[in-house]
């Protein structure tokens, strides 16, 4: 373990998002390999790519650089972006083009009618309840982590990962997600990745996060320290499935100065909550 460069910082603050930023060419390409000789479908298929486009960038984009990104024509480009203004997926403010309001009215849907957050939400109000630190609940999409659901504590914590944000899975609480990675995920994980930086300055190796990676599967859960947020903690532990597939991860957090002590009963009280939750899981 040695400290971070400003470099590495940032190679690994996003990777995840540099996942992400190629996915939505990925998208076009796989499309037309697997649908040549079904324009309908593609067609069909275009619309999601812009938005995913859109989501990526994080900014407003002009319409020639939508086109780019999606890999789609100018023309083509612009009829569809006209039909999402239509329906409210996507808002125009002079050339430049972003999100619309419906993706925030879809986003209210998803986390009202969704099992795992419905679930949930009572047992991490217990776990803040019970511990008086932060709980959240996420998941992994593609090579993210993804927050769902988060029970504040009292005074509430500095800084707060925002609801739906896509953050790397090699820092904090994610790395019990990434643990549950296939052998192919994990190399997809660390593909051009030498080191992994933390917040603290401090770095891991490619391998020392790899064996990392094996402690929490033989523990059951991930303790971090300065990982995210420097003076920050957290500790994590997998939901499975009936299957015993990890669908999940809960998580406390707080700063260092306001942990208790014994860290080995609030993993036992996470591990209860994941398994009252793992219990109600259709």
């Amino acid at each position: 373990m040695r400290v971070a460069s400003r470099g590495a910082m940032t190679t690994a603050r996003t990777k995840g998002r540099a996942n992400g930023d190629s996915s939505a060419r990925a998208d076009v390409e796989a499309t037309e390999a697997d649908e040549g000789a079904s324009g309908g479908l593609r067609s069909l298929d275009r619309p999601f790519v812009i938005l995913r486009v859109l989501r990526e960038r994080r900014a407003p984009m002009r319409l020639t650089e939508i086109a780019t990104a999606a890999s789609l024509h100018l023309a083509t480009t612009q009829r569809i972006v006209n039909l999402l203004i239509k329906h409210g997926y996507v808002e125009r403010d002079g050339l430049d083009y972003r999100l619309g309001i419906s993706s925030l009215l879809n986003s209210a849907t998803f986390r009202l009618t969704n099992p795992l957050v419905q679930i949930s939400e009572p047992i991490l109000q217990q776990v803040t309840a019970s511990t008086g630190l932060t709980s959240t609940l996420s998941v992994r999409y593609e090579l993210t982590q993804v927050l769902l659901l988060r029970v504040p504590s009292n005074p509430p914590l500095r800084y707060q990962l925002p609801l739906g944000e896509q953050m790397p899975l090699m820092v904090g609480g994610a790395r019990v997600l990434a643990a549950a990675l296939s052998p192919e995920d994990l190399e997809a994980l660390l593909e051009g990745v030498d080191n992994v930086p933390l917040a603290s300055g401090l770095v891991l190796g490619r391998q020392e996060f790899i064996d990392s990676l094996r402690v929490i599967r033989e523990r059951g859960y991930a303790f971090g320290q300065g990982q995210r947020e420097a003076g920050a903690m957290s500790i994590a532990v997998p939901v499975f499935d009936r299957e015993g597939e990890t669908v999940a991860a809960i998580q406390l957090s707080s700063m260092i100065e306001d942990i208790p002590r014994d860290v080995d009963a609030l993993v036992m009280e996470l591990k209860r909550a994941s398994a009252a939750i793992s219990r109600r899981i259709p």
